[in-house]
């Protein structure tokens, strides 16, 4: 209990503030490399699941690159692209693999989303007179955004996870507090880092999570029937048919 007091009385100590690298710095550029990185992703995981999901072409191959993304290692991909994009273009190094990193949750996030909608839907939309074009954007887009606002909420957690690894190449976040806490022993300066970075993700996962329920079509919400099952007894009894 002591090192999370020294912890906190770290995080919130004025010289925190101050200095070389204060923590509101620190959590802007935390802030920034995720952001970039998932506005990056999105531009290309979106349309392309869209398209695989209305189409049904080239699942299996989007299935395949998406597992095998999953298993990349985060810190070694940033060492990769650091060496191969050169010193002078760390910071496109490590937004190219923190989009990299994004990019699997978002794309099956997308095409899952158009994959679960009832093809009755579809169908009726077809027989209605709809041109593919309007199917995609009356139908399959608003129907799909729960499971893509989910895509996105995953890969906005791994993201602003594994951005803590940029301080080893010298890219600021709150993780230079950590490395340089380890280089100095200062072990509440690398749980007071470490409690930054859960808050950053608490916090995001939580707006995503807002956002995820918001984006329901109202239709959805509106056809659902409640729980009986979970309501109080009287209040079942009115909703249960008669038995005999």
């Amino acid at each position: 209990m002591n090192l999370f007091a020294d912890a906190f009385a770290w995080i919130f100590s004025p010289d925190r503030m101050t200095g070389s690298h204060p923590i509101d710095r620190a959590i802007g550029e935390h802030l920034f490399y995720t952001f970039v990185s998932l506005a990056v992703a999105a531009a290309i995981a979106i349309p392309l699941g869209w398209l695989i999901g209305h189409t049904g072409r080239g699942r299996e191959v989007a299935v395949a690159v998406s597992g095998a993304a999953r298993a990349i290692p985060s810190f070694g991909l940033l060492v990769l692209l650091v060496l191969l994009f050169g010193v002078l273009h760390k910071p496109e190094a490590a937004v190219t693999a923190f989009v990299l990193l994004a990019i699997p949750s978002i794309l099956a996030g997308a095409y899952s989303g158009f994959e679960a909608i009832d093809r009755r839907v579809i169908d009726a939309g077809r027989a209605m007179g709809m041109t593919e074009w309007q199917i995609v954007w009356r139908i399959e887009v608003p129907l799909g955004l729960p499971l893509l606002i989910g895509g996105l909420r995953s890969a906005a957690l791994q993201v602003v996870a594994t951005v803590t690894i940029a301080a080893y190449v010298n890219l600021g976040g709150v993780g230079y507090y950590i490395i340089q806490g380890l280089q100095l022993r200062r072990f509440d300066q690398i749980l007071g880092g470490a409690l930054i970075v859960v808050a950053l993700a608490l916090v995001l996962d939580g707006l995503f999570a807002l956002a995820q329920h918001l984006v329901v079509p109202r239709g959805v919400t509106a056809g659902r029937t409640p729980d009986v099952r979970e309501a109080p007894s009287r209040r079942r009894a009115a909703v249960e048919p008669a038995t005999k």
